[in-house]
Parts: C-alpha cells; structure tokens; sequence
C-alpha cells in the first residue's frame, strides 16, 4: 500500500505529465493552424537528383505516392505542409567541362515532368505569385534551382536560357571552383582560392542574374564570394540551404557578420537540417536545428530566418526530423521557445516570398539590354571546349578572323 507521500507523489508527476501533454498539444495545434496560414517555403530538396540515380530519371518507374526510400514523397509532403518547394536541378563537379550543362537540362526537364504527372499534387511554379495560387489551392508550389554555377559552362546565354526554362535561382558554385567563383572548400583549405571571390566574369554574372530577376543563392560559396555578392548585389540574396557558424563552425554555414551584411541586404538565410552542419557531428536533433534558428534570429533578427532542409540531398538528418512530414514539429519547438505567430509566419515563407518580390522588382532593369560579353577564351580552354566565335591571330594580317575548325578553314581557303 502507498502512504500518503507517496500517492500525492504520484499524483503530482502524473499532473505535471498531463500538463506537458497538453502543453505540446497545444504547440503543434498553433503550428498546425499557422501552417494553414501562411505558405511553407523549403529552398533546396533534392528529390531530383534521388529520380535520377534510382530510376534514371524514368518516372514511369516510380510512384511518388508509394516511393519509401527517399526522405520525400507525396504523403509525406501533405503530412508535413510543404507548400512550396525549390526542387534542386543538381549534377555532380566532376561533370564540370564535360556534360554539365546537358545533364542540368536533363534535371530541369525531369522536374517539369514531375509536375505534368501528379497536377493534383504539384503546380509548376516561377513566381511569387505562383506561389500564393498554388497554397491557395493545396498544391505545392515548384520552383526549380540549379545548383552550382559548373552548369552553366560559364555562358551567360545559358544562364538565361535556364531562366527561361523557369529556373530562378543558380547556386553560384557547389563543392568546386569555377572558373569565375570559389566555392567553400577554399575557405577550408582544401582548396586553392583562383579568383580571391568572383572574377570579373563573375561579376558580370551577378548584375545579369539581377537584371533577369533570378535569386542569387551563396549557398556552397566562399567567404570572399559572400561578401563580394552581397556589396554587388542590387538585389536580396538567399543561403537556400545553410545554418549559422557561430553554432557549428562548418565552412559551408554562414557566420555572424555575413547573417548581419544578409540583414542590411534583406535577404534571407534558409536553415539546413544536415547533421554535418547542425552540430558538426554525425548525430543531432531537432532542438539543435532549433538552436540555429534562435542564433540567426538573436544576430540579425526573424526577418532573414527560413526553411532549408536539404532533404534527400544529405545522408544524416536530425532525430525527430526524418523526412519532409516533420516540418511542424520544428515550428511546434520554435513556438515552445517563445517565438510569436508573427515570427513564425515570416520563417515560413513571408520572408521567402518578400525576398523574391523584391529580386522581381529589381528584374526592371530588365529594359536594358542583356549583357553578352562572353568569358575571355583563355580564363575556359580545355580540350573539351572549342574556340567557336572568339577571335584568334590571323597569321596573313594583322585582324583577326572567326576561329574555325581545321574542316571550316580548308572550306573557307577552298
């Protein structure tokens, strides 16, 4: 039999147990409600990619419904309130001066195709506004990002026939240099700096992404190059998928005096949930990525702060935040922390969608001409690349001529 002590004991644990129930209820009933509210904007998953090493990018093979080896599937996605989605067009570095730019266009296509075999599920989108329809009728938005600057084979029309496949943002570098920007591994040492941040080309690069209106994502990009941009820059730009350094000093996370340069930029930092650059370790857990939200929040304030899992594009993913379905439980853990709805609803997706209303606007200088002065020839020979178009010494005169194939000449002297 229990004495008096020990029944009121019992009692008081199994009250205090009610209470924490109730109060969690709670948290996840006004995550719940805020996530009906306003938008849910993830910046980089990689599904894409995940289609082409399982299935080759043969859709017919898969079902999204039923799919359970990736971290996204459809069902997951409702479960977890993902209203709208920049689904990542990525090839791998060692494509760089070989097939990039072709398998990107493979990675875009497979996206758009995506979209065409689940509508009721996906509405392909390449506005804010796109966005706001499609959570208006409970589709998720998807957007397309390519991620690293490699798939563009260093063309400015490239850049901007991608734009007109709807892609709206380029993810300047990825874990490689090219030849117009260093990427994070410089900062590592791993690699050495070529362009100490952007070559000249690259700053080329940035005012015609600003003039077309695509998001300049520094994601994967050195120091140098972060700040580089963000003085260039006429417009906002993102971290799609990046935490803070400060909490784990990983090269790929974004340190304070670059989240407050983001600030006075009014861009916006997309929190990744990648273990690796959560608690530089192979294990974390929800509260940590918590941890980077608050930090980013306490140095530069909620207005920069977004949603970047990196989903299906990292190996190791925090306890509690498993898949794409968990999102409310880390909006549930922000508001147990004492974040307001208003924070919140800004970390969902308003502060994605002002970034992007404004890198919209700024697409005015539109009306000016685009920019079509290529790379210098000598900053991208490879025996992969050929001279088509640049000038080359004419040995009977002192112009030049069109560089033509050793076939072209004969013709032309023929």
């Amino acid at each position: 039999m229990l004495s008096g002590g020990s029944v009121w004991g019992t009692l008081l644990i199994l009250s205090c147990a009610l209470k924490l129930s109730l109060t969690q209820d709670e948290h996840m009933n006004n995550a719940l409600r805020l996530m009906s509210e306003t938008p849910l904007i993830d910046g980089h998953n990689d599904l894409p990619w995940q289609l082409r090493m399982k299935f080759n990018n043969q859709l017919n093979k898969v079902d999204l419904y039923t799919l359970n080896n990736t971290h996204t599937n459809i069902p997951k996605i409702r479960e977890g309130r993902l209203a709208a989605q920049f689904w990542a067009a990525y090839v791998p570095c060692d494509t760089q001066y070989k097939d990039a730019a072709r398998q990107t266009l493979e990675q875009i296509d497979v996206i758009h195709r995506m979209c065409m075999k689940y509508p009721e599920a996906f509405m392909f989108a390449t506005s804010s506004k796109d966005i706001v329809d499609a959570f208006s009728q409970n589709r998720t938005a998807s957007l397309i990002g390519v991620e690293g600057g490699h798939s563009l084979d260093s063309s400015l029309g490239t850049l901007r026939t991608m734009y007109h496949l709807g892609v709206r943002y380029l993810t300047l570098t990825h874990s490689c240099n090219t030849p117009w920007a260093d990427n994070w591994l410089v900062d590592s040492g791993a690699e050495p700096s070529q362009h100490n941040g952007l070559s000249e080309f690259g700053k080329q690069l940035i005012f015609e992404m600003n003039r077309i209106g695509m998001l300049i994502d520094l994601a994967h990009v050195s120091e140098n190059v972060m700040n580089q941009v963000l003085d260039l820059s006429k417009a906002p730009v993102i971290f799609s998928h990046s935490s803070a350094y400060a909490v784990c000093p990983h090269k790929r996370n974004v340190p304070d005096d670059v989240l407050r340069k983001v600030q006075n930029k009014k861009g916006i930092v997309m929190v990744n949930f990648y273990n690796d650059y959560v608690t530089c370790s192979n294990t974390a857990n929800l509260s940590q990525v918590a941890d980077h939200f608050d930090h980013i929040k306490n140095v530069a304030g909620h207005s920069i702060i977004g949603f970047g899992g990196d989903y299906d594009g990292v190996g190791r993913v925090p306890g509690g935040l498993e898949d794409v379905s968990k999102y409310p439980a880390l909006v549930a853990e922000l508001l147990r922390r004492g974040w307001t709805d208003a924070e919140v609803k800004a970390a969902l997706g308003d502060n994605l969608l002002r970034v992007f209303r404004e890198v919209e606007h700024v697409n005015s200088l539109k009306g000016t001409a685009p920019d079509d002065l290529p790379i210098p020839y000598e900053e991208v020979k490879n025996d992969c690349r050929t001279s088509y178009g640049y000038p080359v010494p004419n040995p009977d005169s002192a112009g030049t001529i069109l560089s033509l194939s050793p076939l072209a000449l004969l013709k032309l002297n023929g």
